[in-house]
Parts: C-alpha cells; structure tokens; sequence
C-alpha cells in the first residue's frame, strides 16, 4: 500500500515510529510510514534497524521501491526476526551512513554546476561517487575542485521546491540527466535548489541532501576518466587531492 514517505520532507529525520502494514516472502517490510530512503536515482537505500516494543531489534540491509514508487520495503538481514502485521515499530536510520549520503549527493549537484553538460550517469556511494556527463572538452581536475570548495565555502543554502507534474513538463530545461527522467506521477515533483532563489542551480531529484553547502566538507576530483568518443567520469571523494596516494 503506499507509504507516507517521511524522508522526502525532512532529510534529517532519522527516526520514527511506523505500523507493519505487510511482511513480504521475501521478508521485505512494509509500514505506513519511513524515514529510510529507498534506493533511487543512482542513491542507495538506507540502512538501520527497526525496534520492536520490548527493545529487541530487526537490522536492515536494504531499502527499496516495490512495484511502485509509492511503495517502499524494508528488508532485514539474513536470520532477523519477522515482525507482525499491525505491530507498531520504532524506526531508526544509520545516520552517520545517510548523513555521509546526503552530503555527496548535494556534492554531486554542485558538480553539475560546475560542469553544466548533460548527465548520462551517476552513482553515489559514501565515500567515492561518479558523474558521467555527454562531453568531449579536456578539463583540469585541479581547476573542477577548486570551484567545487569555492561553492561549498560560500555556503549557499539547499532547500526543496515542489513542483506539479505538468509545471515540470513544461520546463524540460530544468532536467540536467540525459538518460533517467525524473520521477513522476505521484502529483508533484521536488527540486533541489542551491543558492538564494535558486542562483547556484535547480533541478529535479528526489534524493536527499544537506541543507547548505558548507556541510558537504572537503570534496575534490579523484580521476576524470574517459568513457568513449562524448562521455567523460568524474571520480568525487571526500577529502583533499592527494589523500588516495
């Protein structure tokens, strides 16, 4: 059944309590209600764990869509007690893993500002994330890191927009991704501003993200890597050049 999707209102909520609403074969979890992000947009779901009344927990490996976006299962690791329909659970989000999240995902926005090309990929990790973009310019990795800290310094702040399915449609310019179309059909679409009234940069996304760029830290530019004739990856870490040596 669908699902109250908490995380897309706050991204600092990283608990909650939810009622079991189904307990798949699988032994996927269904509630009415989430903090956990489920897996989307070249982001990975959330983990944590679920507590029952008594204290006794259910770890969770992976969070995930189900036959809709508007559906969202919990699953547990291998050997974790199943939990009953109708029970009432206490929600909890790794944070420190999420947080780590949330701040590479904006670093990725900020990358496609400094790098205003069409984006064919992109995956995001806690420590090391690729952006692909449809290019065939040669661009210093030296020069991308600095104006990427220059945008994380100045601490633009980051805040959602909600936008209809019909005001996206007709502004297809706010799509930066080449291949994965924003998702839609739940009657509104968010953007991810950055920037007083949207200066640095708008787009659509439904990941989560810190709320001003001076939280993303120290971010630089590992490796641009060339992906055939027009498609270059841009290798994003935590941390400052030199630090995989």
């Amino acid at each position: 059944m669908p699902v109250n999707a908490l995380y897309r209102d706050d991204f600092y909520l990283s608990t909650a309590e939810a009622t079991v609403t189904a307990v798949h074969d699988d032994g996927g979890i269904e509630l009415d209600q989430t903090c956990f992000y489920a897996t989307s947009g070249g982001q990975p779901g959330d983990t944590g764990f679920l507590e029952h009344s008594d204290g006794s927990k259910i770890a969770l490996g992976q969070t995930k869509h189900g036959a809709t976006k508007d559906i969202v299962v919990h699953l547990p690791l291998e050997g974790e007690q199943q939990p009953s329909v109708g029970e009432k659970l206490v929600l909890h989000i790794d944070w420190v893993r999420r947080y780590k999240l949330m701040r590479m995902h904006t670093a990725c926005h900020l990358l496609s500002v400094v790098c205003p090309y069409p984006i064919t990929g992109a995956a995001v990790s806690e420590d090391d994330s690729r952006v692909d973009f449809d290019m065939t310019e040669t661009i210093d990795k030296d020069e991308v890191t600095a104006k990427l800290m220059a945008l994380v310094n100045e601490n633009h702040p980051v805040y959602l927009q909600w936008i209809t399915d019909e005001e996206l449609a007709a502004n297809p310019g706010l799509v930066k991704s080449k291949n994965v179309r924003p998702p839609v059909g739940l009657g509104r679409v968010s953007l991810v501003c950055i920037g007083e009234n949207s200066a640095v940069d708008s787009q659509p996304c439904g990941g989560t993200h810190v709320s001003e760029t001076q939280e993303v830290g120290s971010i630089y530019i590992a490796k641009i890597e060339k992906k055939g004739k027009e498609n270059r990856r841009f290798r994003i870490r935590f941390g400052t050049p030199g630090d995989e040596a």
